[in-house]
């Protein structure tokens, strides 16, 4: 019944007003706009501005050459223009960013104008609709979707970094459907949740959609920073607004663009394991000196290791290096698009099908089923927008994929990665023949001390785990103008329909393993056959089982809703519009604990812009947002927001400086925006306290054993919990030089956050209970931002063009409500978003004779009791000091050390040439202020995974461990041991911080259009070949694999550097 009330009080009238505005209202107007063209054609010329890709042009100045100013117009916000002139006339057509145009008038004109070599050309995609370059206040920042299909890749995140100021991204797997980058726009601002809002065409969606979507179809992905920017998205719009525009058709001929491309992947920077005969000899040293230097400690023998250094006996005793014996050399990519648009003034069309296809970098060796890792998407989509009446438009979208990935039954997407590096270099030869050979430590002659694990036996034989996945999206709008009420003013409504289905299928089998037992001859001695090797039986282990297959289903679905009226109008210099808007969405099925119950936002938002001869411009917004995240009442707010600009250059005083300074303008804006993401447990967090029902329940009397069952006290909630509110400042110049061969944006921002979400520690303990969480933490951010580009031309068939993106991030905990410590170093308070995972002990130096003496004289005081206290030997972990207490315990963690995983300074590098039809362009990205902290088996030698001695061992560790031999200072291990090694050489210090700066080559392409005689005869517009790579060159200090990869207990999937082939033909 409340449904019901809903529809009839919202949708129901909006559907009704639209339907009687398209049906019943045009009919009329088409009669007055008849009768007006036929008395008016002989004074009034009505036309089109366009730019060369068919867009309007917006805000045109339109002139009859040889009249005053004063009898010109501007297009509107669909370009169209009417002017007082005649048949023959000469209009003299302008816009900044164009060539101006001279045509002879005719009525219904359509005039297409060139886009000159400048930044300021067209218009910017914002939020809910589109605005000038030139009169944009806001601090935004766009890219086309050319720049995202130079090299193929499977996702867009991979590419957005570096290609605009204020966006930095970590990708941390190169897993086959796994491997999208995260996002950040200006950095983290929130501790709960700091992922940008996506929008795809206007529609809300996840990161995954995003990630799915073929960046063939893409127009251009716009940015939005600042509060005026991102005001009007509410309770979404704190953390930046990604607005991804896909491509429509125009009126034209129809074009048919086909491309397939192949890529060789190879796997980038893979971390060496020590091999058998590296692994025992440091086994033993590791042994001898936790022994003070007993020999007879050592676990490995002689002979043991004579036969891994001989190669004598490779079953029995092998030497591996799992990485080299799992991983291919290189796996292949394919991708394919074929798209076609086209249209008239009525229909137009754009409609696109691909197909993208990654093969995994691991072998799967003879399984009578596919475990190998691979992912498989097909894309489609349909825009289409229909005239119905020159009043009436309708809009229809129709997009989706269908995708498969496919990998081992292996539990996580990492855990195979995480197998090898656990894994031993002798428990295994691996499989020889048809059988999976695992070592023992029961031979009758030489004595393995252990056998430690292997990786393939966390995946090899135990199945497959396969997901699919069908998304579709349906888009449906509609747009009535209305001049007939007020010129300029336009309804129009949208809805949205998005929905998910994924089929799991789980493989489950089991396989034998086989131990070698070597063969004795009559004479006692070991049978060695032709080939010079043991001759060797084989003793079973388990047995073989055919994979059992379960299958498991999920779905998901959304709608959206919006309904609005724009306006636009032009009072002779002055222009203003604005926009009046109603939105709700509703999400099914959204997780958390309360997945069966739907969540749903709406909000009201509005906007008017002003300026007076794309001079002095001024902009408010404004969001009123409800979330059924909150208490009713607090379940609404208001979140304003107002920039303003100057074009200095358009000032009559300036025109001396222009030949130099052709472009300056100065903007700022203020608002509010907010954040309303709880964290699906902290849904419905304002509801009554919850219980739980004959749970654990109550002990009764002295001493008793009896237990009864009753209701006890759950998760305490608070009916005041509302959303993070961010007061967001930016300040900008936009400057450009020399007729605009050089450009230039600088943006500064700072941002303070209140009120999140988080626990109240400072509460006593003798409550007896946790305190709710509550809206009482504070962070603020600040930062800049600059974009440098520069374009020219050297002759008539060269051009070259450089850009540059620096933006730097700096954000601070101002209040957290943490448990009150002695030492602010210890608090996240004052310190980075993120810090408390680089947290740890100071490191002084490697223990030695001489450590107290130089301890002293670097502090002044005396040398601290360390950690291990009188156990302390040469080449363990010193640390300093840090609370002046002579001990270090665990008062000296500190918060200051290096720094965050995510990176304060990010940096952009494009260069790039044309010369007749040939193309080059480069992307290099960049990254500093950035650590990586080593954990699990990078920092613990001999880790299996939960306990130290039998695990794995990395080559890099071996070689630059402090020893006896040579007791380098600066060796980045210590004494290698696992008598108390957690707790003091391994313990998290500033030594497994690590600098993971780097600049690298993230794409390079090259294209070459062909000009054949034949391809006028098949109809062929172009013909392109284009060679391109991905992540080709990496320069950094990170050694540990790519910087951009996890080095912790959770080691990620390689990521990958590309080779490309492309072909790519029109019609």
């Amino acid at each position: 019944m409340v449904r019901n009330k809903l529809i009839k009080s919202s949708t129901l009238p909006v559907c009704l007003l639209s339907a009687t505005l398209a049906f019943g209202v045009s009919p009329i107007y088409n009669k007055v706009y008849a009768a007006e063209m036929a008395t008016q054609q002989t004074n009034t010329i009505k036309g089109k501005v366009i730019d060369s890709n068919g867009e309007p042009v917006i805000g045109a100045t339109v002139l009859i050459v040889g009249h005053s100013t004063n009898s010109g117009t501007i297009s509107d916000m669909d370009g169209n223009f009417q002017i007082a002139a005649k048949t023959g006339q000469k209009l003299k057509i302008s816009f900044l960013g164009y060539e101006t145009a001279t045509v002879t008038a005719r009525q219904g004109m359509t005039v297409t104008l060139k886009e000159e070599a400048t930044a300021l050309k067209g218009v910017e995609v914002v939020a809910y609709g589109v605005q000038k370059k030139v009169t944009v206040t806001g601090a935004i920042s766009s890219i086309k979707g050319e720049a995202l299909t130079q090299t193929p890749v499977s996702s867009v995140s991979q590419v957005l970094a570096g290609q605009v100021t204020g966006v930095s991204s970590v990708q941390y797997s190169g897993e086959p459907g796994n491997d999208d980058a995260q996002i950040f726009v200006r950095g983290k601002a929130s501790w709960t949740d700091s992922q940008p809002l996506i929008q795809v065409d206007g529609i809300t969606v996840d990161a995954a959609y995003m990630n799915d979507i073929d960046p063939e179809e893409i127009e251009s992905v716009t940015v939005l920073k600042d509060a005026s920017a991102t005001a009007v998205f509410g309770v979404e719009g704190a953390n930046g607004v990604v607005l991804i525009t896909t491509k429509r058709g125009q009126d034209s001929k129809a074009k048919i663009t086909a491309s397939v491309s192949g890529t060789l992947l190879f796997p980038n920077r893979p971390v060496e394991q020590a091999n058998s005969v590296e692994y025992a000899n440091y086994h033993n040293m590791m042994r001898r000196y936790d022994a003070d230097g007993d020999a007879s400690k050592q676990e490995f023998s002689q002979e043991v290791i004579d036969k891994f250094a001989s190669g004598s006996d490779p079953i029995r005793f092998p030497n591996m290096r799992w990485t080299d014996y799992l991983m291919k050399k290189s796996s292949m990519q394919t991708k394919a698009n074929v798209n076609i648009s086209g249209g008239n003034k009525k229909v137009k069309y754009f409609i696109s099908a691909g197909m993208y296809s990654q093969g995994g970098l691991f072998k799967t060796f003879a399984q009578d089923y596919d475990a190998d890792y691979n992912y498989k998407r097909f894309n489609y989509r349909a825009n289409v927008d229909i005239n119905v009446t020159p009043t009436t438009k309708i809009s229809a979208n129709i997009a989706g994929s269908v995708d498969n990935v496919s990998r081992p039954l292996i539990g996580s997407t990492d855990a195979l990665m995480k197998a090898i590096y656990l894994a031993t270099p002798f428990s295994s030869p691996g499989v020889v023949g048809d059988k999976f050979i695992k070592t023992a430590t029961d031979y009758s002659d030489i004595q393995l001390p252990f056998t430690g694990s292997d990786p393939m036996s966390a995946w090899y034989g135990k199945g497959y785990y396969k997901n699919g996945s069908n998304r579709m999206a349906v888009n449906l709008a509609l747009t009535q103008k209305l001049d007939f009420i007020t010129k300029g003013l336009t309804f129009s409504i949208k809805g949205a329909y998005n929905s998910n289905f994924t089929v799991t299928k789980q493989g489950s089998a089991s396989i034998a393993t086989y131990s070698p037992v070597a063969q004795y001859g009559e004479d006692g001695n070991m049978v060695i056959g032709a080939d010079g090797y043991p001759v060797l039986n084989y003793k079973q282990s388990g047995s073989f089982s055919r994979a059992k297959v379960s299958t498991s289903a999920g779905r998901a679905r959304n709608w959206y809703f919006d309904a609005r009226f724009n306006w636009s109008r032009k009072f002779g210099l002055h222009s203003v519009s604005a926009l009046l808007l109603y939105n709700q969405k509703k999400t099914y099925y959204p997780g958390g604990d309360y997945n069966l119950v739907p969540s749903g936002v709406v909000g009201l938002v509005g906007r008017v812009t002003y300026d007076w001869n794309n001079r002095y411009m001024a902009e408010f917004n404004v969001g009123r947002n409800g979330s059924e995240n909150f208490h009713k009442s607090h379940r609404y707010g208001t979140f304003p927001a107002f920039s303003a600009g100057w074009n200095v250059s358009e000032e009559k005083w300036f025109e001396a400086l222009k030949p130099t300074v052709s472009f300056l303008k100065l903007r700022a804006s203020w608002g509010l925006v907010g954040n309303g993401k709880l964290g699906g447990s902290y849904r419905f967090y304002y509801t009554p306290d919850l219980y739980s029902i004959n749970g654990s329940g109550y002990y009764f009397g002295v001493n008793s054993n009896n237990r009864v069952l009753a209701s006890s006290e759950g998760l305490k909630h608070n009916a005041d919990v509302t959303w993070e509110k961010a007061f967001k400042q930016d300040y900008g110049v936009d400057i450009h030089f020399f007729n605009d061969k050089l450009s230039a944006t600088f943006d500064y921002y700072h941002e303070r956050r209140t009120d999140l979400f988080c626990t109240d520690y400072t509460a006593p303990a003798l409550l007896g209970f946790t305190v709710p969480k509550a809206n009482l933490g504070e962070t603020k951010s600040w930062g800049w931002e600059l974009a440098l580009k520069w374009q020219d031309k050297i002759g008539k068939n060269f051009r070259y063009w450089a850009g540059i993106n620096l933006s730097y991030n700096q954000n601070e905990i101002v209040e957290m409500k943490e448990e009150p410590q002695s030492n602010a170093y210890r608090m996240k308070k004052g310190h980075r978003i993120g810090a408390d995972k680089t947290a740890g002990y100071k490191f002084f130096e490697y223990y030695n004779e001489n450590t107290p003496a130089h301890y002293k004289e670097v502090y002044g005081v005396d040398f601290p009791v360390q950690i291990l206290k009188d156990a302390i030997r040469p080449g363990d972990c010193t640390y300093v000091d840090l609370n002046g207490d002579g001990v270090i315990d665990s008062k000296d963690l500190t918060m200051e050390l290096g720094y965050t995983e995510d990176p304060e300074y990010t940096i952009g590098v494009n260069l790039g040439f044309s010369w007749k039809r040939l193309s080059v362009n480069t992307q290099w990205t960049g990254a500093w202020n950035v650590s990586r902290v080593l954990d699990g088996s990078f920092r613990y030698p001999f880790f299996d995974g939960s306990a130290y001695g039998k695990g794995g061992l990395l080559k890099y560790m071996v070689d630059n461990s402090w020893t006896e031999e040579n007791p380098d200072p600066n060796a980045k291990y210590p004494r290698v041991t696992t008598d108390h090694g957690k707790v003091n050489n391994y313990a998290s210090s500033d030594l497994y911080m690590l600098d993971a700066k780097y600049i690298r080559l993230k794409t390079v392409s090259i294209t070459y259009d062909f000009k054949f005689p034949f391809m006028k005869k098949l109809g062929l517009t172009n013909l392109q070949l284009g060679l391109s790579g991905y992540n080709l060159l990496t320069f950094t200090p990170f050694i540990w694999g790519d910087p951009e990869s996890r080095v912790d207990s959770g080691p990620s999937y390689p990521l990958q550097r590309t080779y490309t082939a492309t072909l790519k033909v029109g019609f």
